[in-house]
């Protein structure tokens, strides 16, 4: 009985290094799919990489989060079928696009009046209050994400219209992931100017002394 214990938390952690090795190399895979073997076969092929990304989702979600939660890998299944169905790789190439739109939805959503916008949440997750200052602060960098989703989006879709698999590849499954981590590193060094409220971390240690305490 004691060794039955921890297996629930590696099945969650193998499912949730896989959902993170598929989201990154998906574009990649398709790249290479849509050269070798054509839409329909691609379609088959995102089809069996998504089951287990769905699996993961399902384990955390319940009734109050469950659209949140699943919302773009269902989204994704319905462009997965299309492509399946009519064997045309528009639907393929679409997938970021789609994925961008849904997360603009999401992120977007929070903007509303009465409502904790994307980014504050995930500054509660680190702490309990928020002065309004940061209350604004996360506002408005929710809207800085929807813009990005917005440009991201419109970039993917031009790639996939008018350019190589390969272009939208490189872009779709490299530029854009960077261009995502720099954002959060703006955000990041843009908060600690803001608010000097920096932990005990070397890069928190060097921001001190590049802002100033």
């Amino acid at each position: 009985m004691s060794g039955a214990g921890p297996r629930p938390n590696a099945v969650t952690l193998a499912l949730g290094v896989l959902n993170a090795v598929l989201t990154v190399l998906y574009p990649v895979a398709v790249w290479l799919g849509l050269t070798q073997l054509g839409a329909r076969a691609t379609s088959v092929m995102i089809l069996g990489l998504l089951v287990p990304i769905l699996a993961f989702r399902l384990r955390g979600a319940d009734r109050s989060t469950f659209w949140s939660v699943l919302r773009v890998p269902l989204a994704i299944l319905v462009l997965v079928v299309l492509g399946i169905l009519t064997d045309d790789p528009r639907f393929v190439l679409a997938l970021p696009v789609l994925i961008n739109a849904v997360l603009l939805l999401t992120f977007g959503e929070t903007l509303r009046a009465g409502a904790v916008p994307m980014i504050e949440r995930f500054a509660r997750m680190q702490e309990k209050e928020l002065s309004p200052q940061k209350q604004a602060h996360c506002r408005r960098w929710t809207g800085i994400w929807c813009g990005f989703f917005v440009m991201n989006g419109g970039v993917a879709a031009l790639l996939g219209a008018f350019a190589t698999p390969f272009v939208w590849a490189t872009y779709t499954g490299g530029l854009a992931y960077a261009l995502m981590g720099a954002l959060f590193a703006v955000e990041f060094v843009d908060r600690r100017r803001r608010f000097r409220d920096y932990g005990t971390g070397p890069l928190d240690r060097a921001l001190r002394r590049l802002l100033g305490a």
